[in-house]
């Protein structure tokens, strides 16, 4: 998201509303959305870009990723490097488009809305979204009315929301409200960013499980991403509930 995006600009949006929006090579502001912005990414977006690009995710973590601790968030937050070339543009953006489109960050498939989810202590997840109605956004006169569910559907958001909704539980951990996470916690919530060391070094024995796992769980975790992922959330969950 444009870190200058002026409130005036920004609107809840409810479910029943529809909103009118398309973007394509021909709207004359096409791809500038991808200049001059902080893309934060989750580690979702970067086990389906690296995989896109063919990387592993340690790598792709180390090429293109940057770490920013932002005061009175926990965890660091992990945003896509642009490139100097006096726009900060994204590394992915060219004269045609988006050349990694098909795996694209969440907050990018997102666009024009903005989401944000949260989970009650009864364990109900609840979402809510904005319109993000920039001025120099032509996009806004193509296009068909659509709703929330309609445009998250044709943008292929299910996997994304549902992956992304799975970190809610250690984003938003009771234990940190008694102090900021420890060296451990950090060490494992930047681990989901970089599978493929994580792998290595669970399977190398080189980590203390804090829980038994099956032969069958060790197979899945040896080949499946997102198993993996699944798997260090869920241990960064229990590290968390130690304290």
């Amino acid at each position: 998201m444009p870190s200058d995006l002026a409130p005036e600009h920004v609107r809840p949006l409810t479910s029943d509303e529809t909103f009118r929006f398309g973007c394509h090579p021909g709207v004359t502001c096409f791809t500038d959305c991808c200049r001059e912005l902080e893309l934060a990414l989750t580690p979702y977006d970067v086990l389906r870009l690296s995989s896109h690009l063919g990387l592993a995710p340690s790598t792709f973590f180390d090429q293109y990723a940057l770490v920013e601790q932002t005061e009175g968030i926990p965890f660091p937050l992990v945003y896509l490097g642009m490139v100097d070339d006096g726009q900060a543009s994204c590394p992915f953006v060219t004269a045609a488009g988006c050349r990694v489109y098909a795996d694209r960050p969440g907050a990018c498939r997102t666009y024009p809305l903005g989401r944000g989810a949260f989970t009650t202590p009864d364990g109900t997840r609840h979402e809510m979204h904005v319109l993000l109605n920039e001025p120099h956004c032509h996009g806004f006169s193509e296009g068909d009315q659509q709703d929330i569910a309609t445009w998250q559907n044709d943008q292929d958001l299910a996997d994304y929301n549902a992956m992304n909704d799975e970190m809610l539980p250690v984003l938003h951990h009771p234990r940190l409200k008694d102090g900021p996470p420890s060296e451990e916690e950090l060490s494992i919530f930047l681990s989901l960013y970089s599978l493929d060391t994580f792998r290595r070094q669970l399977l190398d024995g080189n980590l203390a499980l804090p829980f038994p796992i099956t032969a069958d769980e060790q197979q899945e975790l040896a080949r499946e991403d997102l198993a993996m992922l699944r798997f260090g959330i869920r241990w960064l969950d229990h590290v968390l509930g130690k304290r």
